[in-house]
């Protein structure tokens, strides 16, 4: 229950990113479902393997490098789908920065909200 929630949160904060930042596109709820989903997936499978190739980088820049990293899987979900855009690397790292603040409030809800 929790992962379908979350699930189609996402998708919402994905639209909400489209709406209020003209640099990121989603045609319909279908495309941010699916976009939501890759995002996903990219996050919990190429997300740490580049964490860990990159600690170098990220150690010397106190971590900011890792917003780099968020924007690239941004950017990199965006160029596998149809109905999801990003108008490059700075719309791809402004939207990422949007969408996981999004996304911070998703996941307080839905734990809130489970917890009952």
């Amino acid at each position: 229950m929790k992962l379908i929630l979350t699930w189609l949160l996402a998708a919402c904060a994905l639209l909400a990113v489209a709406y209020i930042y003209p640099g990121v596109q989603v045609q319909s709820f279908t495309s941010a479902l699916i976009a939501a989903a890759v995002i996903g997936l990219f996050n919990a499978v190429l997300r740490p393997i580049l964490v860990v190739l990159t600690l170098p980088v990220t150690l010397v820049t106190l971590g900011l490098f890792l917003f780099v990293i968020n924007a690239l899987l941004f950017w990199a979900a965006a160029s596998v789908l149809d109905g999801f855009h990003v108008n490059g690397f700075l719309a791809a790292l402004l939207g990422s920065l949007i969408y996981s603040a999004l996304m911070l409030v998703v996941n307080a809800a839905v734990r809130s909200v489970l917890a009952r």
